[in-house]
């Protein structure tokens, strides 16, 4: 099969965090155009990814391409997608996919009737140490997980007039924009989601009009709890980038940091003296640095030559999305929300944010 001629609309930062792996993939994908509504941010990714077009609007670059991987402030996700789609191509969001539940439909609608992939760019899910911690929770090497915690603590600060800034173009707060990542994570890991909370604030972020930091936790049909703390206001980490898996049998740790997966077995029973001596084991241990992206590609990759559904399709990335509005109803409410009806697996077009 000849390659997929891919094309990139916007070459800011995540555009760069994905071109890193785009050589693991050169057998299979062309990166034929770039574009950027700064030019020359266009012709420098062209020079990086080796793409012989360059351009400033990204509907000059549609007859030169299969497939899209759009990486745009998330006000312009449906528009870019919708004419991209609506030109027979296909379609890798940066997520969140659309900023509206209305948005999102439309634009799933769409991929269906002109028969073209529209994936989310979840790259998480595609981490090999990622899926060897879901294959160990699924086949219950250390009994049934009970207890999920993800971390990410960061800095980000835009600078003054950045798109991101505001609540409208960024379709909410850290949240929405970055918390999305791990809500997937989380539903897709511990099944159906019942009810949940969050609380968000911008104390610490002052320069977010919507929350900087943001603490959320979900309750799921089996009993299980998840539970997401993210910040774009760390001064200083330890924790980073993590997830702690507790098990019956043991607590699972992926510490990205040190690229590693452990296993936390055999504490001592507490005895009113917070002993908590446990034995570490490393269970995995990644071999590569970055954000992983050429997994997702790949993964992309495949569903356009298949014909498959990729595994964070349009459907599943609005179901996770309901949940996260969801949240911010209750939040603003000052009650729980109500997330019946929201997992991966069960029928979107019934739910309704």
């Amino acid at each position: 099969m000849s390659k997929i001629r891919l094309g990139i609309i916007g070459c800011g930062g995540m555009a760069g965090s994905h071109s890193g792996g785009f050589h693991y993939l050169s057998d299979r994908v062309e990166i034929a155009a770039t574009c950027d509504i700064e030019l020359e941010r266009a012709q420098k990714a062209a020079e990086l990814t080796g793409a012989k077009l360059a351009v400033a609007d990204y509907r000059e670059l549609l007859d030169h391409v299969d497939a899209v991987l759009v990486v745009l402030p998330h006000d312009l996700h449906f528009e870019v997608g919708m004419t991209c789609l609506k030109a027979g191509k296909h379609v890798l969001m940066e997520k969140p996919m659309c900023n509206t539940e209305e948005e999102c439909i439309q634009l799933i609608e769409t991929s269906e009737q002109v028969g073209k992939v529209l994936m989310t760019a979840y790259p998480v899910r595609f981490w090999p140490i990622v899926l060897k911690l879901k294959e160990l929770i699924d086949s219950k090497e250390y009994g049934e997980c009970f207890q999920m915690s993800v971390w990410t603590e960061q800095f980000t600060r835009y600078k003054e007039g950045h798109w991101a800034l505001s609540a409208d173009r960024l379709g909410g707060g850290q949240f929405f924009s970055h918390g999305c990542h791990y809500v997937d994570l989380l539903l897709w890991f511990l099944g159906r989601p019942v009810r949940g909370t969050h609380i968000g604030t911008n104390f610490g972020t002052p320069w977010m009009e919507k929350e900087g930091t943001s603490n959320v936790t979900i309750e799921f049909e089996n009993g299980a709890l998840g539970y997401h703390f993210g910040t774009w206001g760390a001064r200083g980490t330890r924790l980073g980038w993590s997830i702690h898996a507790h098990c019956t049998e043991g607590m699972l740790e992926i510490n990205l940091a040190e690229k590693k997966l452990y296993a936390h077995t055999h504490i001592k029973e507490e005895k009113a003296n917070l002993d908590t001596e446990s034995r570490k084991k490393v269970l995995y241990e990644a071999d590569a640095s970055g954000k992983f992206t050429h997994h997702e590609l790949e993964h992309f990759l495949d569903c356009i030559r298949d014909g498959s559904r990729p595994i964070t399709d349009g459907p599943t990335s609005l179901q996770g999305l309901r949940v996260i509005w969801k949240l911010y109803e209750a939040e603003r409410n000052n009650t729980v929300a109500d997330l019946r009806g929201l997992g991966l697996d069960q029928p979107w077009e019934q739910a309704k944010a």
